[in-house]
């Protein structure tokens, strides 16, 4: 009996060490389930913070300077912070938000500069008309009266209708002028007088042909075009500093048209800027030409990419900067003769040729006699043969005149006097300061003429 006693007692035994066991390991993975779910807790508590704190960033910072890049190329966008904590689903969805905000921010931004362009464009249209009619009148009213402040009120008529002009062509308008074949010269005059600071744009003509011509489609943007860099030039450099324009033509690739001021010039943004915009980009925001609008450079670009023109920007040899405006040559054309040019057309500037060394004339040897004594006769002696003037045929005393002369018209004689002027400048220019007058001059020294060297 003893020993089943005992047998009983070492199976309990066993039986308890088992079951302690299985206990303790139940205990052991019970814990270690419990610290792994409190991990997984704690890991997904952190992924939902960082998803969270990128939803807000999303919100604050990235959307906003997204948008801001779209006007400003330099914005950078940043991305995710806690790239390693966001899952690849929500990194993608998060990115696809930022570009489907600059989706939508794009569309609106098209939407609204295109129903602001239309509204500016109607509206300029009318302003345009509203001028042209006021210049009309004020042309009939300088026939008429003779004051000096109609000639003011017409130039800023004149400035008004150019600004007009150049916010009707920045959103996609017709100009508003139709013109005929005009000569280049007179188109560069036209551009000139539209400018505030036009009495100190100065034109050299370099051109071969006299009569070269723009067509009628392209000589009004030619025009426009020409003015808002002339304007440009005038307004970002000293009130005593001239601008210079040369026209220029090329052999088979048209003419050019150099503006050069000494004015402060550009750093490299605002000069990659710059051409950017006269380049003609396919489009043109009004939202992005700044606050107030800068449209110079932005007209131009339009007006290059609808006529085919091109426009160049480089540092100017005079400090400032230079514009280089190129017509090609299927734009250009020659006039007839009989088309007068405007007397005011500044003349072609031709290089002096080199002075030519007469070519000697006949010469005869006179004959020498012979010397007695049988000697040898001297060399014989050279004299030069030049011919005598004719002299100028006389017209007889008493002879009436060819034809009698004929009345001009105020226009005419206008136009007269402004060729007077501008000849007699153009002489003292070229010809220097007048020389001292000689001793036995008796003329006063305080004659001089009324338009002498004082004027400039």
């Amino acid at each position: 009996m003893g020993w089943i006693v005992a047998v009983i007692a070492v199976a309990a035994a066993v039986a308890a060490m088992v079951h302690a066991e299985n206990m303790a390991r139940a205990q052991r993975i019970a814990a270690a389930r419990a610290e792994l779910a409190e991990r997984q807790m704690k890991a997904a508590e952190a992924r939902t913070a960082a998803l969270t704190d990128e939803i807000g960033q999303l919100a604050r910072e990235r959307i906003p300077v997204a948008a801001l890049a779209l006007s400003h190329p330099t914005a950078k966008v940043p991305g995710l912070r806690e790239a390693a904590e966001i899952d690849g689903d929500s990194a993608r969805l998060l990115t696809e938000a930022v570009q489907a905000a600059r989706t939508a921010v794009l569309e609106e931004r098209g939407r609204v500069d295109a129903a602001a362009r239309a509204a500016m464009r109607g509206t300029s249209a009318k302003i345009q008309s509203l001028l042209n009619q006021s210049q009309q009148l004020l042309h009939e009213l300088q026939h008429e009266y003779d004051d000096p402040r109609i000639l003011q009120l017409d130039f800023r008529n004149e400035l008004a209708l150019r600004r007009t002009q150049a916010t009707a062509v920045l959103c996609d308008a017709w100009p508003g002028l139709a013109r005929q074949n005009s000569p280049l010269v007179e188109i560069v005059l036209g551009a000139q007088s539209r400018v505030a600071g036009y009495e100190r744009v100065k034109v050299a003509n370099h051109l071969r042909d006299e009569r070269l011509g723009l067509v009628a489609r392209a000589a009004e943007p030619l025009a426009i075009a020409l003015a808002e860099l002339l304007a440009n030039a005038t307004a970002y450099s000293h009130p005593d500093t001239d601008v210079q324009v040369t026209l220029q033509q090329s052999g088979g690739r048209g003419a050019f048209l150099m503006v050069d001021d000494s004015g402060i010039g550009m750093d490299d943004d605002a000069l990659d800027r710059a051409r950017a915009l006269v380049a003609g980009p396919p489009e043109i925001l009004l939202t992005e030409l700044g606050d107030p609008p800068q449209t110079g450079f932005a007209v131009v670009g339009r007006l290059v990419l609808q006529y085919g023109f091109n426009c160049h920007i480089e540092e100017s040899p005079f400090g400032g900067m230079r514009t280089i405006l190129r017509v090609p040559a299927h734009l250009l054309t020659v006039l007839e003769d009989d088309h007068s040019l405007s007397a005011l057309a500044p003349k072609p500037v031709r290089t002096p040729a080199p002075p030519t060394v007469p070519a000697p004339t006949e010469q005869e040897t006179a004959p020498v006699p012979q010397p007695a004594g049988g000697q040898a006769p001297a060399l014989p002696s050279r004299r030069r043969r030049t011919p005598r003037p004719a002299p100028a045929p006389q017209a007889p005393a008493g002879a009436a005149p060819e034809r009698e002369q004929v009345p001009r018209t105020p226009e005419q004689a206008g136009a007269s006097w402004a060729a007077l002027q501008q000849g007699t400048l153009n002489g003292r220019s070229v010809a220097g300061p007048p020389s001292a007058p000689a001793p036995d001059d008796h003329d006063h020294p305080d004659d001089r003429d009324e338009q002498g060297d004082d004027q400039t």
